[in-house]
């Protein structure tokens, strides 16, 4: 982390408020994560840990504050609550994120779901996509399973091909969401694999929400905990998984470990 410290921030949240109704799922957030670091998000249910990640993607609109991606407001307050910029499909861009759902397209193989989105968004030619598709696919360990389709994968398998989806798009910034919870006990380590290289030979900034505590250890500069959508705890990962400071996070673990 010390190298980390020095660099920029490639996310700001300034004093962010979202709202469902009259439920205040995230109050006053104030959170910067520098360039290049891993950051987990942990909390119980609730706790707008999902939210996070659901504003900056902008799947959700805020109420009050401000989002900075690589210095460029993706929300603004201007005093009478929160707009979405002009510019955020081309800053939401540098963000992928990879959810508990598949979302794979049924009619489409494993490598056509990896090209599409370039050859579409992105403008990249067939033969271009196509390589980097399989390039992807081999970085998560499914060469051979370019031809099949969705049904024909396990879940680990179908969120590995997901996950190499969201690189295809050369994203910055990666968002993990519970991405294990849908996967059965014998597909979770394939998918943590993945993960865990991505955080240890690659450059990006990632945000993951989980409940894999051994995961959040092993790849995080630091470790959030939240509650009531606030920052109740943040700090590395021996110290908010060791030794917390707060009862909350006391209690959040040891029902973790007991579960």
């Amino acid at each position: 982390m010390s190298d980390k410290i020095r660099r920029p921030p490639a996310v700001s949240f300034r004093s962010v408020s979202k709202l469902f109704g009259n439920l205040r799922v995230l109050h006053n957030l104030d959170l910067d994560v520098v360039e290049g670091e891993h950051i987990s998000l942990i909390g119980p249910s609730g706790s707008g840990k999902s939210t996070v990640l659901r504003v900056l993607m902008t799947l959700e609109t805020i109420q009050e504050g401000q989002i900075i991606v690589h210095g460029r407001n993706l929300w603004d307050d201007y005093g009478k609550g929160s707009v979405m910029s002009p510019h955020a499909s081309e800053i939401r861009r540098q963000i992928g994120m990879v959810f508990q759902s598949f979302n794979l397209f049924p009619h489409m193989t494993a490598l056509h779901n990896i090209a599409e989105a370039p050859m579409r968004v992105l403008r990249l030619s067939k033969d271009e996509a196509m390589l980097s598709a399989e390039e992807l696919l081999a970085m998560v360990g499914l060469s051979e399973k370019r031809n099949s389709y969705p049904a024909q994968l396990s879940g680990g398998q179908q969120q590995r091909v997901a996950i190499a989806r969201c690189l295809a798009m050369r994203p910055k910034i990666l968002l993990f969401d519970e991405v294990t919870s849908a996967l059965d006990p014998e597909t979770v380590g394939e998918v943590l694999a993945v993960i865990r290289r991505l955080a240890s030979e690659q450059d990006f900034t990632i945000l993951m929400v989980t409940h894999q505590m051994n995961v959040a250890r092993e790849i995080s500069d630091r470790i959030l905990f939240l509650h009531g959508g606030r920052i109740l705890e943040d700090g590395p990962p021996e110290q908010i998984l060791d030794d917390p400071r707060e009862d909350r996070t006391r209690s959040f673990l040891r029902a973790i470990r007991e579960a």
